[in-house]
């Protein structure tokens, strides 16, 4: 027993001195591992006398629960030093200048929308907001485009199970919202909001894109109001001088119709991939507001005239700040995202 209790003593004394976790590993091998002292011992019971063995026994495994438990108490108090000693050593130096923040930064569609709203608010237009889920009479019907039309053909659409409720394809169904909130007085609005159109995808189209529908109805409104705005707009947009051409076209909620280009700037007018080789990108159609659909929003056209336009405010940008892919707009890349804003 003498010998058990300066066993004792001895692990005890060593463990205390030990100032690492390897340390106490190393201490665990030299007594209580496979061929420690303290299993040794134990092993070894089989030699004494038959009446000493239980007592001897008994004391044996006390004192390998007395060092396990001892082993354990200063390996947490190893660990809780070296925390401590790490903490002090990676402090905050509170001295040191901040890190960087990174700013957000408003969209390129966004920022598009709110330069176009700015002068078009300068013009007199006011922003009336339209809603994105439509009647398929609205869309369509009201906009003089009847069931068998060729012109739904162009404009496929995402339907809902609710029959005759469609997402819109463009903004022109808040023509016959703004002319019925408005009538008889004349307008003058921007209905900036989202379309969807069932397309492929590609450089220069997207199934979900942002448009401008402009609408001015009142007495004596000309073409020639219609192209003065337009070319207003493009200097302030682009810059004085930016070359702009108006082609006739066909709508069937306007007439006469014209769609207008601008100057491709990321060519130069050498034509890519974006402009179709051939130097423009269109950015709006326009044209005057059909008699039919003054007529279906309340006005006289007898009395009343009025012009209509809608332009697509990533096609804007893609001029503006020389985008080669509509689809750069909605992958959330965040170096685009930079490099625009």
């Amino acid at each position: 027993m003498q010998e058990l209790e300066a066993l004792r003593s001895q692990a005890e004394k060593e463990l205390a001195a030990a100032k690492t976790i390897e340390a106490t590993e190393a201490w665990y091998r030299d007594y209580l591992g496979r061929n420690g002292v303290v299993t040794n011992f134990l092993r070894g019971l089989g030699g004494l006398p038959r009446e000493e063995r239980p007592a001897a026994g008994r004391a044996g495994n006390e004192v390998k629960n007395l060092l396990e438990a001892a082993l354990h108490t200063r390996q947490e108090a190893i660990r809780q030093r070296e925390m401590e000693q790490a903490l002090a050593a990676e402090g905050v130096d509170v001295t040191l200048p901040g890190r960087k923040q990174n700013l957000g930064r408003i969209h390129p569609s966004n920022q598009t929308l709110r330069e176009i709203s700015q002068i078009f608010g300068q013009m007199g237009f006011q922003v009336y907001d339209a809603p994105e889920v439509e009647t398929d009479e609205n869309n369509f019907g009201l906009l003089n485009i009847p069931e068998g039309h060729p012109a739904r053909d162009m404009w496929d659409t995402f339907y809902t199970t609710t029959p005759g409720v469609i997402l819109r394809t463009h903004t022109s169904p808040g023509q016959i919202h703004a002319m019925r909130a408005y009538c008889p007085e004349p307008i003058r609005v921007i209905l900036p909001g989202k379309c969807y159109r069932h397309e492929d995808v590609s450089a220069r189209y997207d199934m979900m894109f942002h448009q401008v529908e402009g609408l001015v109805v009142g007495h004596n409104v000309t073409f020639s109001d219609l192209k003065g705005t337009l070319v207003n707009f493009a200097n302030q947009m682009f810059g004085e001088g930016r070359r702009l051409r108006f082609r006739k076209s066909y709508f069937p909620f306007t007439e006469p119709s014209v769609e207008v280009d601008a100057g491709c700037v990321l060519c130069g007018g050498e034509g890519c991939r974006v402009c179709k080789r051939t130097g423009w990108l269109e950015i709006l159609g326009a044209g005057m507001v059909h008699p039919i659909v003054l007529q279906n929003g309340g006005y006289d056209p007898s009395v009343f005239s009025g012009f209509a336009f809608g332009m697509g405010p990533e096609r804007i940008a893609m001029l503006k700040y020389g985008i080669d892919d509509i689809r750069y707009f909605f992958t959330n890349d965040i170096r685009f995202l930079e490099r625009v804003g």
